[in-house]
């Protein structure tokens, strides 16, 4: 079950330090985009896809960019050591980029088990 903490915004703000910090943090290579597809017609899944996700209407993945087109992205990611309540941590670090930066992000969440649980790659 997902922790959810009850605190003060100081509290918050200390606990979320503490967890940026133990966090591994690795900066992918290269350029990151969007590719859509019809829904009737599944993404390839190759070591070049990094997230596969759909709505209603369309299939959407994360990939290595081509050469030409298409909004072109930065990756990161964060796996966090086990145990560690990073509860409000997407929201949190999300806000602080605005402030600092002035830049949006997007984040995508998997769960790798051997590795902590939760982990966050961030556009």
């Amino acid at each position: 079950m997902v922790s959810v903490s009850r605190e003060s915004r100081e509290q918050t703000e200390q606990r979320l330090r503490a967890v940026i910090a133990g966090a591994e943090l690795v900066a992918l290579d290269g350029e990151w985009t969007f590719q859509e597809g019809p829904l009737e017609e599944l993404p390839e899944l190759t070591d070049q896809v990094l997230a596969v996700v759909r709505d209603e209407d369309s299939w959407s993945w994360l990939t290595r960019a081509a050469s030409v087109g298409g909004d072109r992205f930065a990756l990161f990611s964060f796996h966090f050591p086990e145990g560690l309540d990073n509860s409000g941590f997407v929201g949190w670090l999300a806000t602080a980029l605005k402030e600092e930066l002035g830049t949006g992000v997007f984040v995508v969440c998997g769960q790798n088990s051997r590795r902590g649980g939760i982990y966050d790659y961030w556009g």
